[in-house]
């Protein structure tokens, strides 16, 4: 054998080797995989996610939607990419009637113990079968007390507006809430069918909304620059709104609102299943769930996580319901299709 042969092809496997672990290390560095969510806007912790892509070596990313409903047609489309996505529990059963969701037990995952009791059998996942809990709030009014102080206690901030709030009103566009608002400010209830009031819901919605000065999801800037003065909202983005301008109110209207939740579920189609496991499992940990909460400012459905969270959501108003509105809230559904085709109609109008 020639030795010099020999040793040139020793040093050549030493290089290889070299290069090989090199290599190796380059890719443990940037990740052992991927994760693509698909959330709500403004609504995921950096910190939380920065926390699980060290945790885990997974490179996380993230698009916003901005309704339940353009995330589900998103889906429908096929061909997206994404591994998890975070529906409201209105829309469960169209995603799993569907068959849209892959069933990844989180009620059976290390941390789904840490689940609170009240959010483990819920009725649009008994057993938490596909979703693991990530926020849930209510739906109300925020009102600039420095613009408007007088009574504000009610849907008729947003319908029937004093002349202060005229014009500077924002309305969400998401079609359940508003309907349901109107809904109840005529006298009916949830998944109300009565003609006549659906009726004078219509007409209400028409007869504000030259009073509105926009129906767009981007309310926390503009109410804090002073744009909006009065906006349907979330109560977790009330209270983002208070800790940057103290003259921001949340209100909880007398007629009645709405309890909601979003939940993570993995994809039929996901790519990175492993890891949206993963990411299910990590966010039901009660410090994890904790970072959720104190960015987006939500409760969330994980026990344990108060004692991580900042000492102003203890006793925030925008988290904790009177006991004298707790009587008129509901927990927000879709209703039976041919209601839910009414309602569509009456939004379809309203966007004219």
């Amino acid at each position: 054998m020639n030795h010099k042969k020999g040793k040139d092809m020793k040093k050549g496997r030493t290089i290889l080797a070299a290069a090989a672990m090199l290599m190796a290390g380059t890719s443990l560095a940037l990740a052992d995989g991927e994760l693509n969510i698909y959330n709500w806007g403004n609504y995921t912790s950096p910190e939380m996610i920065k926390k699980f892509e060290t945790t885990h070596n997974v490179k996380v990313t993230i698009t916003d939607f901005d309704s339940n409903d353009t995330a589900l047609a998103k889906i429908r489309q096929g061909g997206h990419g994404f591994d998890v996505v975070m529906p409201s529990q209105s829309y469960m059963g169209i995603w799993l009637s569907e068959g849209l969701l892959m069933e990844t037990n989180p009620g059976q995952m290390e941390n789904g113990k840490n689940i609170a009791a009240e959010w483990a059998n819920p009725d649009f996942d008994p057993g938490r079968k596909y979703s693991a809990p990530w926020q849930w709030g209510t739906v109300g009014i925020v009102v600039n007390t420095d613009v408007y102080n007088g009574p504000a206690d009610s849907w008729g901030l947003v319908f029937d507006p004093p002349a202060e709030l005229k014009g500077k009103i924002n309305v969400v566009p998401e079609m359940s809430d508003i309907i349901y608002a109107a809904i109840v400010y005529n006298g009916g209830k949830l998944c109300e069918t009565d003609k006549e009031i659906l009726k004078k819901a219509r007409d209400t919605l028409v007869a504000a909304k030259p009073s509105w000065v926009a129906m767009e999801y981007g309310t926390i800037e503009k109410m804090v620059s002073g744009d909006f003065s009065a906006a349907v909202d979330w109560n977790g983005s009330a209270f983002r709104q208070r800790l940057q301008k103290p003259s921001i109110k949340y209100v909880y209207p007398k007629e009645g609102f709405t309890y909601w939740s979003d939940n993570a579920v993995v994809l039929k189609d996901a790519k990175n299943v492993e890891n949206a496991k993963l990411f299910q499992n990590f966010i039901m940990d009660p410090e994890n769930a904790a970072m959720i909460s104190a960015f987006a400012r939500y409760a969330n459905g994980i026990a344990g996580s108060e004692a991580f969270m900042p000492a102003d959501m203890k006793g925030a108003p925008e988290l904790n319901v009177p006991e004298d509105r707790k009587a008129v809230a509901e927990f927000m559904k879709l209703c039976d299709p041919e209601t839910q085709e009414i309602y569509t109609r009456i939004w379809t109008e309203l966007q004219k």
